[in-house]
């Protein structure tokens, strides 16, 4: 498999107000589910979603926008990626959600984790 885009991820202090936000910027509505923790945008069509997640504090260092990759067999392309000179952070597995965050050569922050339906 091969990894695509799955979102843009907004960590955010006020996740209802950064939600709403883009919903009027981007004329979609937010997905069911919101709440204080987590809301998302497109995130069960076609194409890449809109993820804003609670983080307070932000952390040190990590961008507060990065990109989410996704694939099926996202184990595996964490250890691809990290041969290719990605260094893994932290595996997280929240709310059902499982995920990898990494940091590109350059220090940039992204995550790695498998879509669901």
């Amino acid at each position: 498999m091969s990894l695509t885009l799955g979102a843009v991820t907004f960590d955010c202090l006020d996740v209802t107000r950064t939600a709403t936000f883009w919903s009027q910027v981007l004329e979609r509505p937010v997905d069911a589910g919101a709440s204080e923790f987590f809301a998302a945008i497109g995130m069960y069509g076609d194409g890449p979603g809109w993820l804003f997640l609670r983080a307070e504090p932000r952390a040190a260092g990590k961008a507060p926008v990065h990109v989410d990759l996704v694939d099926p067999d996202y184990p595996a392309e964490v250890e691809r990626v990290v041969a290719l000179g990605a260094e893994r952070v932290a595996d997280f597995d929240e709310y059902g959600v499982r995920w990898t965050t990494l940091l590109d050569p350059e220090g940039n922050c992204f995550d790695i984790g498998r879509r669901h339906a």
